[in-house]
Parts: C-alpha cells; sequence; structure tokens
C-alpha cells in the first residue's frame, strides 16, 4: 500500500478540484486542449484528467497507487469521456516518448523526486507542449503544516518539499533546461471544515500526508501533534462554528523546447 491509499485521498481531492480545473484551463489557454493528447501526472482520482476529457482531449491518468485509480475511474463511470488509467510512477510512467501534446497535474508532481520527475516531463512531451501543474505555496501561520514543522523541529531536513514547486525561483531553475514560455499564476485557496471536529477528522483519519506524519511519531509526539494541531486549527474558527484559512497555490505552465 502506498503512502496516498492511506485514510480517505478523496476528501483531499474534493477539496482541490477547483485547482484541478484552473490547471487544465491554464493548459487549454496555451494549447487546445480539442483532439490534443494529454496525460494527467500523479492523477489521484482523476480531476484534472475529466476536466481534460470534457473540453475533448485525449486522456491518459497515471498514478502510483492503484486505489486512487480505482476511485477515478468510478467518477468517470456514467460519463461520456474515455480515459486510459495507467498505474506507474509519474516520473517512470513506461509510457512512450513524445507521445502528448500537453502534460497536467493538479499538486501531484510536486511531491516526486524533482530532477527525475522534470527528465520524464520532457521525455513524454512533444517538441512545443505544453505543461500545465499546480503547486502550494509556502506561507507561515498555516495550521495545516505549522504543526508537524514544530513537532518535528531538528529533524533532518528534506531533500525536497513540494512547496518548493511554489517558489519562483525553484520553479525557474528546474524548468531551464527544456522549457521557456514560463508564466506563473497565483491564487488562494480558502479551506473551509463544518466545524472543529470535523478538521481534525481530515488531518487524523482523512488526509494521507498528515497520517503519514502521525505514523512517524512515537507515542508523546503523537500526543503533542494532536494538541497542535487543535490548537492552531481553532485559531479560524469563525462566528459559526466553521473553521476557516487561506492557502496561496501556484498554477505554472510552461512550454517544452522544439
Amino acid at each position: 500500500m502506498t503512502l496516498w491509499a492511506q485514510g480517505r485521498y478523496e476528501s483531499v481531492a474534493e477539496h482541490i478540484s477547483d485547482i484541478a480545473v484552473q490547471t487544465v484551463e491554464a493548459a487549454d489557454r496555451r494549447s487546445p486542449l480539442a483532439g490534443a493528447a494529454v496525460v494527467d501526472l500523479a492523477c489521484g482520482t482523476g480531476s484534472a484528467a475529466l476536466a481534460a476529457a470534457a473540453r475533448g482531449a485525449r486522456v491518459t491518468g497515471v498514478d502510483l497507487t492503484p486505489e486512487l485509480l480505482d476511485l477515478a475511474k468510478a467518477k468517470a463511470n456514467g460519463t461520456d469521456v474515455d480515459i486510459r488509467w495507467v498505474a506507474a510512477d509519474a516520473a517512470d510512467t513506461g509510457l512512450p516518448s513524445a507521445a502528448f501534446d500537453v502534460v497536467v497535474s493538479n499538486m501531484g508532481i510536486i511531491f516526486v523526486e524533482p530532477d527525475g520527475q522534470v527528465a520524464e516531463l520532457r521525455r513524454l512531451l512533444k517538441p512545443d507542449g505544453v505543461l500545465a501543474f499546480s503547486a502550494w505555496v509556502r506561507v507561515t501561520g498555516n495550521p495545516l503544516s505549522d504543526p508537524i514543522a514544530a513537532v518535528f523541529a531538528g529533524a533532518p531536513v528534506p531533500a525536497f518539499t513540494p512547496d518548493q514547486w511554489g517558489d519562483p525561483e525553484q520553479i525557474e531553475r528546474r524548468l531551464a533546461a527544456g522549457f521557456g514560455e514560463l508564466t506563473i499564476d497565483t491564487g488562494v485557496y480558502t479551506w473551509r471544515f463544518e466545524n472543529l471536529d470535523a478538521a481534525l477528522r481530515f488531518v487524523q483519519y482523512e488526509s494521507p500526508l498528515h497520517l503519514a506524519a502521525f505514523a512517524r511519531c512515537d507515542t508523546a509526539q503523537r500526543e503533542a501533534l494532536a494538541e497542535a494541531f487543535a490548537a492552531a486549527l481553532r485559531e479560524h474558527i469563525d462566528a459559526d462554528g466553521a473553521v476557516r484559512f487561506d492557502s496561496p497555490y501556484a498554477v505554472v505552465t510552461a512550454r517544452r523546447g522544439a
């Protein structure tokens, strides 16, 4: 079982589905998707793949986690789109080289080792093909990430983090070889939970990344992390009892060199 099969990733996907649509729209502006060959890398439950198919693209959805592909297939059932689903690593898909007009990814490839991922992006795209993906932008005061950083302060620094893809300097450096016409559009997503219990359920039982953080904990750390999440999320309770807070994100588009 992969990390992403833990909890209920579909809950995460529901939250960020609008960003998936925006990412596909950004790709469509750069290169019309009607009739285009599109691959959705790290497709999860298929929000971007379905959005691209609805615009007339011929879509392949790729994800490492078969359980998520099963959910994606279920979402596609009853629609008039035809999507090919492939269980594979986004950085080593096994798909033919230069086979796609467009690559899209909604908060997906940002979790993959970047050097190998960029090499695979270049390999998959045709010359002048378009890349479009979304990424979170690092900020302080984020109740979904600050408690983890606090509890694991002093732990070894990872080789890469997903929100590095929200840093313009990192984006430019990573895509410098093989990509041009870089555009970075920014937005703000408002997380909304019915109440504090719903927000805590999300981090403790639904979000795979947060479940993985809890799994790293010893008993004392687990208690500290749960308390830290409760304290951080409590600061964002509205007058109606709902939990709301903003997270900035970027939608990045670029064109593969000829």
